[in-house]
């Protein structure tokens, strides 16, 4: 009975070394998220909003990154028609 009592918390220990990084390391995280390929400033065409794309999550897009877009796209719009006033 000590035996086995022995033998698992040597088993749960070796875990728990392993979970703590102290065995193999990790592979290095990388990037999975697609490049929306967007200019970083400057304005927007229509071909650039043809070609982008959004992130996937479990359940869709990744709000945030849909919000910034469309906050910039606003804005953009707001700017062209102050300068331009049809009228």
């Amino acid at each position: 009975m000590w035996f086995f009592a022995i033998l698992v918390v040597l088993a749960l220990g070796g875990v728990a070394l392993v979970a703590s990084g102290r065995g193999e390391p990790l592979a290095p995280a990388y990037v999975d998220r697609p490049d929306p390929g967007l200019p970083a400033d400057g304005p927007l065409g229509a071909e650039h909003l043809r070609k982008v794309r959004f992130g996937m999550v479990l359940r869709g897009y990744r709000m945030s990154e849909v919000d910034a877009l469309l906050e910039r796209l606003a804005s953009q719009l707001e700017l062209a028609d102050d300068t331009n006033p049809a009228g």
